[in-house]
């Protein structure tokens, strides 16, 4: 029994193996039925992709074979009309061509005809041409010689009387206008030193200060031989006021170096700039005009360092304002726009050597911006009949700067037409890229042009100079030789934090 139970059982173990083999092999050969599946419709899935692909690919195609044949048609059409107008313009020049042939044959034979006809008249008359002349002229001389002399005779007299006339006036005018006055005196200001140790430190090591006063604030500083004093130089009194409330403060602080100059330069425009509004103020409350833009105010307080003919133009503009005043009153015109209109006359020239154009223009862009009423514009616009006389204030105020202007020793006209040509000197330098400052010095003698480093190299500054000196030599007129002194400097500014 034991021997036959072990036999059934090797025979069932047998059996089992055999059983769970045939069992594997079918488990295997359904995976790799569905993974022959999985693979069959990844493969479709492929296929129907590269499909849409090449069907995209195809339709691209097409569309860009469209575009280019319409290209190619435009292209062509734009030859066609090409060669249209190129045998169009060659036959213009042909006809050109054509004409002026015409037109110099033409010109020969008139030419021609006009000697045979001289030479015809020659004949006729018997005489040359040179001799027409004179026996024409010989004729008039006889026929109206009496008449021409007494006529010149006449015109001498006259004429005499009227230089006599005007000589005395001149004569009489250049008595009243003398005052031993110079133009140093208009163009220079002496600043005081406390002592003479501080020339010294102004000048500075290697005269890195004064180079640097004199190109932050446009003013000569010249170091003479008077004592504890220097000579501020430049045509314009504005600079010069900024260089002395500069120097002021430098000298106050005790550290003058070149970054404490500009420093102190800053703080001297500030200054300036309220002190203007303060000059313009008292200017207006002197008239008793109190409702002016604090804009206007500032330009009048402005016109405080400008001259005109070597009068201050905001003296001249108050001046003005009483007389305005006055004549208003006895007329019964308007009081209040006679005098506003006479004190704003000249408001153009606070901005006539920054802005191109006549300073009346100026003066009435600059109040039609600021809102000042049309009668007030109307009454100034016509001091120097640049627009018609359209109220009866624009007469008193014309009348008015007349009267100021022309009173004996009021203006200088010399001086003027120095400070003018300075002036002009500086428009010119400035005018040109790359130029930052450009400042007239030494009596006009010499122009000192700072440019930015970042646009102008040292070779296009040796090019700048002569480009400037080239067109001061075209536009200006003046005695002796002008220096332009072109200088570039480079900085490097880093901040320690």
């Amino acid at each position: 029994m034991t021997y036959q139970a072990l036999l059934f059982g090797s025979i069932l173990a047998v059996l089992g193996v055999i059983l769970g083999y045939f069992i594997r092999e079918l488990i295997a050969y359904k995976q790799a039925g569905s993974n022959e599946q999985k693979a069959n419709k990844i493969i479709l899935e492929a296929q129907a992709k590269a499909g849409a692909i090449v069907e995209d690919a195809k339709k691209e195609e097409r569309e860009r074979k469209q575009e280019i044949k319409k290209l190619e048609e435009r292209v062509f059409d734009r030859e066609k009309t090409i060669d249209a107008r190129l045998r169009e313009i060659d036959g213009r020049e042909k006809t050109v061509k054509n004409e002026l042939v015409k037109l110099e044959t033409e010109s020969k034979d008139i030419e021609s005809r006009r000697g045979e006809i001289i030479s015809r008249l020659e004949k006729v008359a018997g005489l040359s041409t040179e001799e027409a002349k004179s026996q024409l002229l010989r004729s008039v001389s006889e026929q109206y010689g009496k008449d021409l002399a007494k006529k010149i005779q006449d015109l001498e007299n006259t004429q005499r009387e009227e230089i006599e006339k005007k000589s005395l006036e001149i004569i009489t005018s250049a008595i009243q206008r003398y005052s031993r006055s110079h133009t140093s005196e208009l163009t220079t200001s002496v600043f005081h030193l406390k002592n003479e140790d501080l020339k010294g430190k102004i000048i500075g090591r290697e005269g890195r200060n004064i180079r640097t006063l004199e190109r932050t604030t446009g003013v000569e500083i010249i170091m003479d031989e008077a004592p504890d004093a220097i000579v501020l130089s430049s045509f314009d009194p504005l600079r010069r006021e900024i260089a002395k409330i500069a120097l002021e403060k430098l000298i106050e602080d005790g550290r003058i170096q070149p970054a404490k100059i500009e420093e102190k330069v800053e703080e001297a425009k500030n200054e300036i700039n309220k002190r203007m509004v303060k000059i313009g103020e008292e200017a207006a409350l002197e008239l008793g005009i109190v409702d002016l833009p604090k804009e206007i105010i500032q330009l009048l307080g402005r016109l405080h360092f400008r001259t005109s003919y070597g009068q201050n133009v905001l003296s001249h503009s108050i001046e003005m304002g009483h007389i305005a005043g006055m004549i208003a009153a006895e007329l019964g015109a308007n009081v209040e726009v006679a005098k506003k209109g006479a004190l704003v006359h000249d408001i153009g020239k606070a901005i006539s050597h920054e802005v191109e154009g006549t300073h009346v223009e100026l003066g009435r862009k600059i109040l039609k911006k600021y809102d000042i009423e049309e009668a007030v514009v109307k009454a100034m616009e016509s001091h120097h009949e640049e627009y018609p006389f359209s109220t009866p204030e624009s007469f008193i105020v014309a009348a008015a700067d007349i009267i100021s202007a022309a009173r004996p020793g009021a203006r200088r006209d010399n001086i003027e037409h120095y400070l003018k040509r300075l002036e002009d000197l500086e428009k010119i330098a400035a005018g040109f890229e790359g130029v930052r400052n450009a400042y007239a010095l030494s009596a006009g003698r010499e122009i000192r042009i700072f440019v930015t480093p970042e646009k102008i190299d040292d070779f296009g500054a040796l090019q700048l100079a002569r480009d400037i000196a080239l067109k001061i030599q075209s536009e200006l007129k003046y005695p002796g030789e002008i220096k332009v002194n072109v200088i570039r400097e480079s900085r490097a500014v880093e901040y320690a934090r």
